[in-house]
C-alpha cells in the first residue's frame, strides 16, 4: 500500500476500522480480493495477491491475524537485488510467531525500506515497524496514518484522511454508510501545493503527482489501483467484519467492488481461554456490494479488541 489510516478501537459501533489505497504501475498484474493459499495445505489468506513477485500489501486470516505494508520511498538506498517486500505479509499470516521473534528475522533479510502493521487478535497485540527506524511500536487504541515514510509523517495526504476517517467514524450509524465516506475519502484527487510536499528524492513533477491521496500520472502508466477497507462493526455485542475492495483501471471506467463478511472476527482473548483457532465454513453473500463468499468463523467471547500491556 502507499496510503493507510487505522482507527484502533476509536469507536464503540466500529473498533476498527483501516482504510488504504494500494498505488502501482498498471502493466503489473496483481489478482482482486480473495481467498488463497500460500501453500498445498496452508490456511488460506484474504487478500489481493501481486502475480509478478508473489505476496500481498494488506491481508488477514481467520485465525486473527492480519497485516499490511508500505514502502518507504528513498530512492538513494534501494537495492535492485533485494528480495520482495510483498512476501512479508503472507509470512506474518501464514506464521506462529510472536511478532518479537518475527520481527528479529525480517528485520535483518536485506529487504528495501518499509514499514509493517502486524496483528494478532487472538493475542490482542497489534505493532508497527520499520527497518528504516530503529525498535517496533505497539500501536493501542488510536488513529493511526502511514504512507511511504514513518509512521504519522504529517504528509498532507496523510493528515487529511486521518482527519476524514475520524469524521466518518464519529458520524457513521451502518457500515455500509461508513463505507461509502471512506471510499470517497480514498477518491481525494487533491494535489498538495508545493510548499507542502516532502522531498524524498525523486523528480518534482513525481512529488506532485504522488501528494494526493488517488494518483494518476499524466501518462495514465501509474496511479491508484485499488482501495480497501477493513470495517469491524460490532452488533448485539459481536462482531461482523467487512472487507471491501474497489479495483481501477488505467483508464478509468467502471471501478470493480467486492466485499467479503466474516462473523465473528476478528477473535479476540479471553482471559483463561485458549488462544487461537478459529474454523471457517463457507456462507452465501447476498449483499449488493461483491461478489465473494462469506467467511464464518467459529463463536469466541470478545473482551476488547486490543489488550493493553498490563494485561499481559
Amino acid at each position: 500500500m502507499c496510503l493507510v489510516v487505522l482507527a484502533l478501537d476509536q469507536s464503540k459501533r466500529f473498533p476498527l476500522v483501516i482504510a488504504g489505497n494500494r498505488d502501482e504501475f498498471f502493466d503489473r498484474p496483481a489478482t482482486r480480493l480473495a481467498w488463497w493459499s500460500p501453500a498445498p495445505g496452508e490456511a488460506e489468506i484474504l487478500s489481493g495477491r501481486d502475480l509478478q513477485a508473489g505476496g500481498t500489501w494488506l491481508g488477514l486470516t481467520l485465525k486473527g491475524r492480519l497485516a499490511l505494508l508500505t514502502n518507504v520511498r528513498d530512492p538513494s538506498k534501494v537495492s535492485p537485488e533485494a528480495p520482495t517486500r510483498g512476501e512479508i505479509v503472507p509470512m506474518w499470516l501464514r506464521g506462529d510467531l510472536p511478532f518479537d521473534r518475527f520481527w528479529t528475522r525480517v528485520a535483518v533479510s536485506g529487504y528495501n525500506g518499509f514499514n509493517l502493521v502486524a496483528a494478532d487478535f487472538a493475542e490482542g497485540s497489534c505493532y508497527w515497524a520499520s527497518n528504516a527506524e530503529g525498535l517496533p511500536r505497539r500501536l493501542d487504541k488510536g488513529l493511526y496514518g502511514i504512507s511511504n515514510a514513518s509512521l504519522d509523517t504529517p504528509w498532507p495526504k496523510v493528515q487529511a484522511l486521518k482527519a476524514r476517517v475520524a469524521e466518518s467514524v464519529e458520524a457513521a450509524e451502518h457500515t455500509d454508510d461508513l463505507a461509502e465516506s471512506l471510499f470517497t475519502a480514498l477518491a481525494d484527487r487533491e494535489i498538495a501545493p508545493d510548499d507542502r510536499l516532502p522531498s524524498t528524492g525523486i523528480p518534482q513533477d513525481w512529488e506532485r503527482a504522488l501528494s494526493a491521496s488517488f494518483i494518476r500520472t499524466a501518462d495514465g502508466s501509474y496511479g491508484t489501483r485499488c482501495s480497501t477497507l477493513v470495517i469491524t462493526e460490532k452488533i448485539n455485542k459481536r462482531l461482523v467484519t467487512h472487507v471491501f475492495e474497489r479495483s481501477f483501471s488505467a483508464t478509468g471506467g467502471l471501478a470493480l467492488l467486492r466485499r467479503a463478511t466474516l462473523k465473528n472476527w476478528p477473535p479476540r482473548h479471553t482471559a483463561g481461554s485458549a488462544y487461537g483457532h478459529s474454523e471457517s465454513s463457507p456462507v452465501a453473500d447476498d449483499s449488493r456490494w461483491g461478489d465473494l463468499d462469506d467467511a464464518k468463523p467459529k463463536r469466541q467471547r470478545a473482551h476488547g479488541l486490543l489488550r493493553s500491556p498490563k494485561a499481559r
